[in-house]
């Protein structure tokens, strides 16, 4: 099978702070991605949303020995669409403005 993704994906669990973009109550999550790449992620969680549901992503990179986050200043109001759900979590497509410029393979 033919790999059609874009970016690199590393295999890389990072706590992220996760908010549904919705109308009424607001509602916050504390998870952990699974995997991340310069375009989205995946993150581990058995709460589940409808496809297409908007977020704002708040992550906490643990130490600057991470070399494939050495540049990147901030990861703290990334937007983004859950674009898949499995029972294990859920894929989140990232908005342009917020791709990962340092995850992109060379």
């Amino acid at each position: 099978m033919k790999e059609r993704r874009q970016y690199e994906r590393f295999i890389l669990p990072l706590p992220v702070r996760l908010e549904p973009i919705t109308t009424g109550r607001k509602r916050v999550l504390d998870l952990e991605t699974r995997d991340i790449s310069a375009s989205g992620t995946f993150i581990n969680t058995l709460t589940s949303f409808p496809e297409g549901t908007r977020f704002i992503l708040d992550f906490t990179i643990p130490s600057d020995s991470i070399e494939e986050f050495k540049y990147v200043k901030s990861l703290k109001g990334c937007t983004g669409s859950m674009v898949r759900s499995t029972s294990k979590g859920m894929a989140i497509h990232f908005d342009r403005d917020c791709y990962i410029m340092t995850l992109r393979s060379s």
